[in-house]
């Protein structure tokens, strides 16, 4: 006869379909340790567990007259039997909460389980009956898969994870051999078996055969365990309401363990640690936790966080950071209970000890100034109050810094007031550290660098390559076929992108491909996107056949009509492809970065140089083809060049050993600007004129065999640090020159940081406000470089200037205004008793509203 089911699920509720969670249907905690446990927390039985504030005084009493009244269960004194021929094998360590939860002798022992909302320590407890974890989630997540031909070799019942990669020998549970390397392992039982294979040191060699997989998963189950030890062990936490107030052991109590214990512990914290930061595990600790969620609360969790971020007007782009998701898994680990920081909190403390990490990182960029120089980027930038704000940015082969940010609407038409600004941050970086100046190119910028340069005559100015290609693609843009082009191309993407039904149309012939690829500026989104458009030529062409198409509204239409028939127009093809013939070469200087140790500034002089011959090439050296284009590029390409370029040209080992590569009038003399210029000792410029015929003629430890594969392995400055020992005053030029970049950060510039940071009059919120965007901006340049990477434990982010999501389509996706439904102009007409009618999937107007599929 099956059992009636318990009084105490009246009042609470099974979470995530496992019996011993369970959520109370008064104060909304969450306790493990089953139904049992759940009525003693609403009997309010004191010693055992909380009791509950909210429940009704009725309920309480009938749960407590429940308690009083059940009979006990008998205990089960079925002994477990044993192979033949084996032992009796000690009792796992492993426990499981697969058993009842109204069993009383369970009771005790699921006191050593931590649950969501709560961590209760009993007292009387000893070492002897802690558990490494009492929940069915991390059993299932770390389930053990049993063959039925290794039974033999694994005592009855195990299920600890170890046993999938050891087995026993003889029956003896002390004696396991693992089945990668056949190493047999005499005592420390399974748990000495996982720390072979997770390769910790100190107890047991590390096996040199277990695949990565397994390793990392050894891994983490030992530091999850380690953790949950260290929370049971380490800490009495008592739940307060709705903060977790952590009270640690006092120092007297711990001094009386045994040195041994001492210095487990102390391994046991670094694992902690480890476990905690991004990069200490292969599965963070949310994973581990999601085994208890069931979908119906991950749903709820995904909706709570898009009211936040719709009820709070955040950017939906704020998703793409790498500390979204890091904030999640955060909170997940502290658990229910976790109360958020508060306003005040944000703009103090938290602000403070934000602003000390990035100025830590700082103050280590800036201690490599003196060996590789460094590069000064300004950034200027226009935000939505119509002021002109300017970032500056120091770079060297670390790293990218953030210095500082000033509204400089006053003084931008002033070139004394620039020079003035200028001179302050060189100041601040040390005139000795720079050796680049990089900027924009408009007037009053251009006029400012080469007033510093003339007076201080230690360092270039130049244009950032960015803004260079900018100005090419803007400049080929203007050009009377290639407006014309992009003009008709904006016409098929303004229909697509304006009605729901051909979207889909498109993403089901496309496969999910769009037509738009959004750049930084304007004139590099139209470029983007043209070649998007030509390379899905065939795909749109049997969009506008199909026969949903033909038998829709919009192909009798003047506006269907007209695009289609420029689908369809062989010279507007064409002329694309001529068109990218010029932009793809430009492209693939934009894909030039500064990739860790490897900066831009070696390789931009031959990148310009080979897309120049790509063009010719794809011309057929047909001149009157590719002149007009080459024409724009060069007189954009004149202002933008340094002397900087052609002696990192001639300086990069990769390039000059090139049998392509040949010393024109332009590097020579650009290589002598740069000896002039960046070396005012007259004995080092005498020193690097006559030892560079060593590197011309690869003589010395420049013939070395290591000096000839590191060639192009290299990156160039590391190249000169290694093998140019014998001539330090060559050495610090080549290095100093092969360590600058020539190009902006390339994250979105946030506009908004900017404005609250010059908006306000006050003081102190003036200081606050500036340290935000001081941490704003390091923060995001920390993502992708190697001192944060290696100090903080930050992830290496994508740098790709061409593929993020946050920049503008421009007029790219504009409603061209002119869908018709019978000569009614949809967009100039209400129409009285409901909404505007849409156009349905069969081309049929209708007054629902039309859904993108996904």
């Amino acid at each position: 006869m099956p059992r009636p089911p318990d009084i105490g699920w009246q009042y609470g509720t099974m979470i995530g379909g496992h019996r011993h969670h369970v959520q109370c249907n008064y104060c909304h905690r969450i306790m493990i340790g089953g139904i049992t446990r759940f009525k003693k927390h609403l009997a309010s039985k004191r010693g055992e567990i909380k009791g509950c504030d909210a429940v009704p005084k009725e309920v309480r009493e009938i749960i407590a007259h429940h308690l009083a009244t059940r009979k006990p269960r008998r205990p089960n004194k079925r002994r477990r039997k044993t192979a033949e021929g084996t032992s009796s094998a000690p009792i796992s360590t492993n426990y499981s909460v697969e058993s009842d939860a109204s069993d009383p002798d369970m009771t005790h022992a699921r006191q050593g389980v931590l649950t969501f909302n709560e961590a209760e320590v009993h007292s009387q407890r000893t070492s002897e009956q802690q558990f490494e974890i009492g929940t069915r989630g991390f059993i299932d997540a770390f389930s053990c898969i049993q063959y039925k031909d290794e039974q033999d070799f694994m005592p009855t019942r195990a299920t600890d994870i170890g046993w999938a990669h050891g087995a026993m020998v003889n029956g003896d549970r002390q004696k396991i051999e693992c089945k990668y390397c056949h190493k047999i392992i005499l005592g420390g039982g399974i748990s000495r078996l996982k720390q072979h294979l997770a390769g910790e040191r100190g107890n047991i060699a590390p096996c040199d055969q277990v695949p990565d997989d397994v390793k990392a998963q050894m891994q983490q189950h030992l530091g999850f365990k380690v953790l949950e030890n260290c929370n049971v062990q380490q800490n009495t936490e008592e739940y307060n309401g709705d903060a977790l107030k952590v009270t640690p052991i006092s120092p007297t109590a711990a001094s009386h363990r045994r040195r041994g214990k001492d210095e487990g512990y102390s391994k046991k914290r670094k694992k902690v640690e480890m476990l905690r930061s991004p990069q200490g595990s292969t599965f963070p600790l949310s994973t581990l936790q999601l085994s208890f969620a069931s979908q119906e609360i991950i749903d709820q969790a995904d909706i709570t966080v898009a009211k936040f971020m719709y009820e709070s007007g955040i950017p939906l782009s704020a998703a793409n950071s790498v500390y979204f998701q890091r904030m999640a898994d955060a909170i997940a680990g502290v658990g229910p209970g976790y109360k958020m920081p508060s306003h005040h909190s944000l703009k103090g403390k938290l602000l403070s000890r934000c602003t000390t990490d990035a100025e830590e990182i700082s103050k280590e960029l800036r201690k490599s100034w003196e060996v590789t120089g460094c590069t000064v980027l300004v950034d200027r930038l226009m935000d939505t109050a119509g002021r002109s704000i300017i970032n500056f940015f120091v770079y060297c082969p670390k790293g990218t810094m953030f210095l500082k940010s000033v509204d400089v609407s006053q003084i931008e038409t002033s070139l004394e007031g620039l020079v003035h600004l200028f001179e302050s941050i060189i100041q601040d970086v040390g005139p000795g550290n720079i050796v680049h100046f990089l900027s924009d190119s408009a007037p009053w910028y251009k006029a400012a660098g080469k007033v510093l340069m003339d007076k201080y005559k230690t360092f270039f100015w130049s244009v950032c390559v960015n803004h260079c290609i900018e100005l090419m693609f803007k400049g080929l843009s203007e050009m009377d076929e290639v407006y014309g082009v992009i003009a008709k191309a904006k016409k098929i993407t303004q229909l697509i992108y304006n009605d729901a039904w051909l979207l889909n149309l498109l993403k089901k012939t496309t496969e999910g491909r769009d037509l738009i690829r959004p750049g930084m500026t304007q004139s590099i989104t139209d470029h983007l996107t043209l070649q998007k458009i030509f390379s899905l030529k065939d795909a749109l062409q049997q969009m506008f056949t199909c026969d949903s198409w033909e038998e829709s509204v919009l192909s009798k239409q003047k506006l269907g009509m007209g695009v289609k028939n420029i689908v369809f127009d062989l010279q507007f093809w064409q002329s694309c492809a001529n068109i990218i013939k010029v932009s793809e070469p430009l492209v693939r200087v934009l894909h030039l970065g500064d990739g860790g140790e490897r900066p831009s500034m070696g390789y931009t002089f031959d990148a310009f140089e080979k897309a120049k011959k790509d063009i010719i090439l794809a011309f057929d050296n047909q001149e009157s083809e590719y002149l007009p284009y080459l024409g724009v590029i060069n007189r954009v390409h004149d202002e933008f060049h340094s002397p900087l370029h052609a002696a990192a040209y001639y300086l990069n080992p990769s390039i000059y050993y090139n049998t392509r590569f040949f010393i024109t009038n332009v590097i020579q003399k650009g290589l002598l600007d740069c000896i002039e210029t960046l070396e005012p000792d007259l004995t080092a410029q005498d020193n690097i004129t006559k030892h560079k015929s060593f590197y011309e003629d690869s003589l010395g430890d420049f013939s070395r065999p290591l000096a000839l594969r590191g060639r192009e392995s290299l990156p160039p400055a590391a190249w000169w640090s290694m093998y140019a020992s014998d001539y330090p005053d060559l050495q610090r030029f080549a290095v100093r020159i092969l360590s600058q970049t020539c190009r902006m950060p390339t994250f979105r510039r946030n506009c908004y940081i900017n404005e609250y940071a010059h908006s306000s009059k006050n003081r102190l919120e003036r200081a606050r406000l500036n340290d935000a965007t001081f941490v704003h901006y390091n923060l995001h340049l920390q993502e992708g470089q190697p001192v944060a990477t290696e100090s903080k434990g930050l992830i290496n982010g994508e740098n790709d200037l061409l593929s993020i999501s946050s920049y503008d389509a421009g007029d790219w996706i504009d409603d061209p205004g002119i869908l018709e439904v019978e000569g009614i102009n949809l967009l100039d007409v209400t129409l009285p008793g409901g909404p505007l009618p849409v156009i349905d999937k069969a081309g049929n107007t209708s007054d629902g509203n039309l859904v993108i599929d996904d």
